[in-house]
């Protein structure tokens, strides 16, 4: 039997769509992000991946227009690391935009963190 790959294939934009760079996380489901069409919206955390997926700035995210809210979105999806950086391969994401690095490096380490320090107890007690 053929072992699984947990990898996820890149879902590209449909047509209500956009990607998006998150500039800044405001709390309660919402940040703010700049499209790739230009213009930076208020974007509110759909409820499935509002305590499922954690958001970071700097995230590469799949985000659904709104019809009558322009300066408004809804985040679909977050990419991971590698998934945007096979969309900026494949031309979807500008050259001047610039992939998290931070989860690739958790996938190489196995999640584990090397930098592990055990402090002595000094209470004496």
């Amino acid at each position: 039997m053929a072992a699984l790959s947990s990898r996820r294939v890149a879902t590209f934009a449909p047509g209500a769509a956009e990607y998006a760079q998150v500039l800044r996380m405001l709390g309660n489901g919402r940040l703010e992000a700049h499209c790739m069409d230009g213009v930076k919206r208020l974007c509110h955390i759909r409820g499935k991946m509002r305590k499922k997926v954690w958001v970071n700035t700097g995230d590469i995210v799949l985000v659904g227009l709104r019809d009558y809210q322009d300066e408004k979105a809804d985040v679909i999806l977050k990419y991971m690391a590698d998934e945007a950086r096979s969309l900026k391969a494949y031309g979807e994401l500008p050259e001047n935009i610039r992939v998290n690095d931070t989860d690739a490096l958790n996938e190489e380490e196995g999640g584990e963190n090397d930098d592990y320090i055990d402090f002595d107890d000094i209470s004496g007690g």
